[in-house]
């Protein structure tokens, strides 16, 4: 899938006024501000995120990789609030890959988010798909843009339906290169939405949140 972004993009893996984009950012801010947010907002984020993980049958826990640990300490920090066990772990000593995993039982990939639409915890749902499965450009000069890609078509409705009710007006859902994986989906969120994109959905990624963040201050 990493071939079909557009260059520079960032795939890293609530209501307006719980977003402080344009101020200058701290770990700890951003802490605060989870810690201020409510059980469920903070249980939808996180099912919109596990669009982009996976569930152990086995096991019967569900997990989370990234490159990184930045996002997965968030989420593990969520996962603390709301009172569930995760353990972090890299997998494979020679992989750049790093694994949350979590017992939480309220987790389902099979979560439908459609009575959501209109509601705070659908702009929450909405921010975790896009801190999992979106992208921004990484450099700030860049022409801005937001995306959401995902092999779930019918997922990406359901966020474009979570947008529209926040007045984020969104591109058409399509294929970027149907002759390299016919089952990969994306959409844009039209420039005219970014600011408002930025408001009500924001990002609770460390990064993005800080790209947004010096987008906002230009």
């Amino acid at each position: 899938m990493g071939s079909d972004k557009p260059n520079g993009a960032d795939n890293q893996q609530g209501s307006p006024s719980c977003l402080s984009l344009g101020t200058d950012e701290t770990p700890q801010r951003l802490n605060a501000e989870l810690l201020a947010a409510g059980a469920k907002e903070l249980e939808t984020y996180l099912q919109g995120a596990l669009r982009d993980g996976t569930r152990s049958a086995r096991h019967g826990t569900h997990r989370f990789s990234q490159s990184t640990t930045q996002w997965l300490i968030t989420l593990k920090q969520m996962l603390s609030i709301l009172g569930y066990r995760s353990w972090m772990y890299r997998e494979g000593k020679s992989r750049r890959v790093w694994v949350l995993e979590t017992t939480a039982g309220f987790l389902d990939l099979e979560y439908d988010p459609a009575p959501l639409v209109g509601t705070g915890a659908g702009f929450s749902y909405a921010r975790g798909y896009f801190d999992a499965d979106g992208g921004m450009p990484r450099n700030p000069d860049a022409r801005l843009y937001f995306q959401l890609c995902q092999k779930d078509r019918r997922s990406l409705e359901s966020v474009v339906e979570l947008l529209e009710s926040g007045e984020i007006t969104c591109g058409r859902i399509h294929n970027p290169s149907a002759g390299v994986d016919p089952n990969y989906w994306r959409v844009f969120v039209r420039a005219r939405s970014h600011v408002q994109f930025m408001r009500v959905i924001g990002s609770w990624h460390p990064v993005k949140r800080q790209q947004m963040n010096a987008r906002m201050k230009i």
